[in-house]
């Protein structure tokens, strides 16, 4: 079939290579424009930008797909189908008409549950013991098409969304691969999505990483795993040279533990919290570029047993 294919991160690199293997005509790839990344802020394409060109593709890289020119350029692929994986870009309804077949989404969650910018980490942070992806045919309202097949992938406990995301990379490009093919023949079945359980997976915003250490350790376990690695959930400490801003990257929750929130208890890095206490097991400090686990950092730290964590 002949496909324009949109998408940007790295979550969609997959599905774009599984399409390619497959034999269709990737008659165009859509993806953000290069952005500034670095130290030198030099400009940098997207994963996708650079995973197309490498597969020889064209790629587009429009500012808005709201203007006649847009949709007279998308119209001229002549596209039996486009598929959209994270995209970062709402498409207007006169573009979601065009191609033959629809517009396929492939989104990161069971529908309705997570709807939105970010069911993965909102997933994790919501203690979900199972996740997925599925393919929707998209309509104008946010993740609200019907759903034609989907898969799912277990969240144990621990899991960041980091690791969550690499999990559904595959299973979402193989989902989408096996759609194409059904479609191709006609047999692709569309269900409309349960009215009951719709909850919104809002934009990660930089003010709830901030670790609330009053909340129960369960909570602010799955907070700090929801949030690793990007933004990254923090607090604050003075480590000898003042305030530092410290990222944590992996928690447990620790049985058997209390004290007053914010409150470090051993020298294994376990902080308690509202009620019980988390272990830190992975932790950045600001500026530096390393990973630690939890006794490393107290040692590079020098901090002691009732230091305070903000």
């Amino acid at each position: 079939m002949r496909v324009v294919f949109m998408g940007t991160p790295d979550f969609a690199v997959p599905t774009l290579a599984r399409l390619h293997a497959d034999g269709h005509a990737i008659v165009a790839v859509y993806t953000r424009a290069p952005a500034k990344a670095g130290r030198g802020m030099a400009l940098r394409p997207s994963p996708v930008h650079a995973r197309a060109e490498g597969l020889g593709l064209p790629v587009l890289t429009p500012a808005t797909l709201k203007s006649d020119e847009a949709a007279e350029t998308f119209a001229a692929h002549g596209a039996d189908v486009a598929v959209v994986v994270a995209y970062g870009m709402l498409l207007p309804q006169r573009i979601l008409d065009l191609p033959r077949h629809g517009c396929l989404n492939l989104h990161g969650s069971l529908l309705p549950r997570w709807r939105g910018a970010a069911p993965i980490q909102r997933a994790v942070m919501a203690g979900d013991s199972m996740s997925g992806v599925g393919v929707m045919r998209m309509e104008a309202g946010l993740d609200t098409g019907p759903v034609a097949t989907e898969a799912r992938v277990p969240i144990p406990e621990g899991m960041t969304a980091g690791e969550l995301h690499d999990a559904l990379m595959p299973v979402g490009a193989d989902l989408m691969g096996q759609a194409l093919t059904r479609l191709e023949a006609e047999g692709l079945t569309f269900l409309p999505q349960a009215a009951d359980g719709v909850v919104y997976a809002h934009k990660i915003t930089n003010e709830e990483a901030r670790i609330d250490w009053s909340r129960p350790a369960a909570e602010v376990a799955r907070h700090i795993n929801g949030l690793s690695p990007f933004p990254g959930a923090y607090f604050e400490a003075d480590l000898g040279k003042g305030v530092e801003r410290v990222k944590v990257l992996r928690a447990l929750a620790a049985e058997g533990f209390f004290g007053v929130p914010g409150t470090l208890l051993d020298a294994a890095c376990t902080v308690a919290c509202g009620s019980g206490a988390v272990r830190l097991l992975e932790l950045r400090r600001a500026g530096k570029g390393g990973v630690a686990s939890g006794e490393e950092f107290l040692r590079g730290a020098r901090l002691q047993v009732g230091a305070t964590f903000a």
